[in-house]
């Protein structure tokens, strides 16, 4: 099993009518600029657990799970809407750092929410890094009435039980799952997400810590003219850090391609863009010790 160096403990903060879960590394400090983690798409802020061992500095993080993800629970929802996380956000640093500005992490889906929100709350964030957070397809306003529809039989299909996610009759099987999504990722590493990325539910039934109703397909398009728009307000200077792995060509197969995305990317006035090597989408999994040095590299 893979030995946390830094141990973090759990904080419940009530947000926006739910009870937040929060994992936090470290203690705030005068002076000192809070560096806040967001996880991706079905997964949790434990995440970063091998990130926040290979920093060389302490510092004072603050890792939330999205509502419906890991711990925080979202009270029943059967849609999840993305100005949600957005909100969530806003509310969780006046929580944590109320009147600071923050060193905003963001992977995946977590980077894309911390895109926006550099955009429309500038004067938040000191720094910028994105991992892995390559938004979306343009879509164009005839795609709407299909992408209604989806939704409408994705919320039935929900309700129906008919989403439920699929449970695993050990921990070893889902850290089985994690080690085959991931060929980079070791299996000590994998046991020790398995714990925190699942719960035994039921006897002998373990279950992803992710609600079904994220399968659900959003019921708006995605308007990358807005998105741009957004990113134009972004102050902080940016980190963008892609894995030598090119993950989007296996996800849309030239639909939406990195030379789109960095072709979106001019539209952050200051922006740098790396590559960390021998590393897939799960970078902060496969090349913790990079990442960490890339952090704190941009930061200081």
């Amino acid at each position: 099993m893979y030995q946390v160096q830094r141990i973090s403990r759990s904080e419940f903060v009530p947000i926006r009518q739910l009870n937040y879960h929060v994992r936090c590394w470290g203690e705030p400090e005068p002076g000192i600029t809070p560096l806040v983690l967001l996880h991706g798409w079905m997964d949790v802020a434990a995440s970063f657990q091998f990130v926040v061992d290979a920093l060389a500095q302490n510092h004072f993080i603050i890792a939330p799970d999205w509502r419906g993800f890991g711990l925080t629970q979202s009270g029943g929802a059967d849609a999840f809407w993305f100005p949600d996380y957005l909100a969530d956000l806003d509310a969780l640093l006046d929580h944590f750092a109320p009147g600071q500005s923050v060193n905003l992490v963001g992977h995946s889906m977590g980077a894309n929410v911390a895109m926006v929100y550099a955009g429309v709350r500038p004067g938040r964030i000191r720094r910028l890094i994105n991992l892995e957070g390559f938004g979306l397809p343009d879509t164009t306003p005839t795609q709407a009435p299909g992408r209604y529809v989806q939704w409408l039989d994705g919320v039935k299909q929900f309700n129906t039980g008919a989403l439920k996610l699929k449970s695993y009759d050990s921990l070893e099987a889902v850290a089985a799952r994690l080690a085959k999504n991931n060929c980079y990722l070791s299996m000590d590493k994998a046991h020790w997400l398995a714990n925190h990325w699942s719960a035994e539910l039921s006897p002998g039934q373990w279950t992803i810590l992710g609600e079904a109703a994220h399968k659900i397909a959003n019921a708006q398009l995605y308007r990358v003219d807005e998105v741009l728009a957004v990113h134009r307000n972004i102050t902080a200077p940016t980190l963008m850090v892609e894995a030598s792995d090119d993950s989007m060509n296996a996800w849309w197969r030239g639909q939406f391609t990195l030379a789109e995305h960095h072709e979106r990317l001019k539209a952050v006035a200051n922006i740098e863009i790396v590559q960390v090597p021998d590393c897939g989408h799960m970078l902060h999994h496969d090349q913790p010790q990079a990442v960490a040095e890339l952090l704190e590299r941009f930061t200081r």
